[in-house]
């Protein structure tokens, strides 16, 4: 794993100061990545088959984010699901195995942005493989891999703790808010055969009542305009981030207690949970143990058993409440897609999370560290 690019250890711990400041260069550099377009190809005029996708995957067409985080989140839920599966075996109390465990990973993110540069060039995304030439080819595909090693090693760097949570997370963040004030505030003009209008819902309808004389129909039409983003949109949009913020509360706190220091006593949050990815009854008890903690009021022997009454639950409300939002999202038109504002609403909570966090350890907000 020697020859592998990697982001050294911190010797030192990082004041909050300090980690913002990476964590706010990291966010400029993926920016500007997302507006370098990618030199060597062909302007495209076709329907983009990744469209959907791009919001979730920080993904920006055309651009050196054209892979975006897909490679890091392929190669990590890949990995996941095979030590969740128990088809390898990875003990991440173990230093050895966790170095291993994140090489591996690693590696198979290189490999994978090389699979898909490859592919993306091979299957005419940037114009007939004969038309662009061998050169040109080969050039598209290796600003594509850079760009893959520029993300892979940002990810990296948060996540060693020289920034605040880690590079996908803050990308798909960031991703997804830009489309929400772009599409609310362009200037972009676009002529709808009705005249030119504004892309920005908001600016569209502050143009409209100004150049109408019927300021009704002009209200009406930024409300329901098709095929351009209007208020509506823009409602629903707001509407969910308020729903899913007032369920990011829910969750149920078992009460638990140190075996080893007598009246100490306190709290096991449990909200959504996933079978393979480590968080199931067993392995919680498991946490639980690791830590000589127990659950108040119940047999170290019945743990495993007792979780199981609130997992599986928690589980399938978890989703249940995940899907409908979800579909409900789509069906008004929220701008992000459904999926896509679910996502950005948890990281924001986790980066207020840390915050508040850091501003308990250090004190206005550890800026005096």
């Amino acid at each position: 794993m020697v020859v592998l690019p990697e982001v050294a250890q911190p010797d030192r711990k990082i004041p909050f100061r300090e980690k913002l400041l990476w964590t706010t260069i990291t966010l400029f550099i993926f920016l500007v990545c997302c507006q370098i377009p990618l030199y060597g190809i062909q302007t495209s005029k076709s329907s983009d088959p990744f469209y959907w996708m791009r919001v979730i995957l920080a993904s920006n067409r055309g651009t050196l984010m054209e892979l975006g985080i897909s490679p890091i989140v392929t190669s990590g839920l890949v990995m996941q699901l095979a030590a969740g599966s128990r088809l390898i075996e990875v003990n991440q109390q173990v230093k050895e195995d966790r170095a291993l465990f994140s090489g591996a990973q690693k590696l198979f993110g290189i490999l994978i942005t090389i699979s898909e540069a490859v592919a993306y060039v091979v299957s005419g995304m940037y114009g007939d493989l004969g038309t662009l030439g061998a050169g040109n080819a080969l050039l598209i595909v290796l600003q594509l891999i850079f760009a893959g090693l520029i993300v892979i090693i940002l990810d990296e760097l948060l996540q060693k703790g020289y920034g605040l949570g880690s590079g996908i997370s803050l990308f798909i963040a960031t991703n997804i808010c830009e489309n929400i004030i772009w599409k609310a505030f362009s200037p972009t003009t676009i002529n709808t055969g009705k005249g030119t209008e504004f892309e920005g819902a908001i600016i569209a309808l502050f143009h409209l009542l100004i150049t109408r004389n019927n300021k009704w129909s002009a209200f009406v039409e930024a409300l329901y305009r098709q095929n351009l983003p209007n208020l509506t949109n823009l409602f629903a949009t707001a509407l969910i981030f308020v729903v899913v913020i007032y369920f990011q509360g829910w969750r149920v706190d078992l009460p638990v207690k140190y075996a080893k220091y007598r009246g100490q006593q306190g709290s096991y949050p449990i909200k959504t949970w996933i079978e393979v990815s480590g968080s199931s009854a067993r392995d919680v008890a498991k946490q639980l143990r690791e830590q000589q903690m127990m659950m108040k009021g119940q047999r170290d022997t019945a743990l495993v058993s007792v979780l199981n009454r609130y997992i599986p639950v928690a589980a399938a409300f978890g989703g249940m409440c995940i899907g409908a939002l979800t579909v409900i999202a789509d069906f008004m038109g929220a701008i992000g897609t459904g999926t896509g504002i679910l996502l950005a609403v948890t990281i924001i909570y986790q980066y207020y999370e840390m915050f508040a966090k850091e501003q308990q350890e250090n004190g206005a907000l550890g800026f005096g560290q």
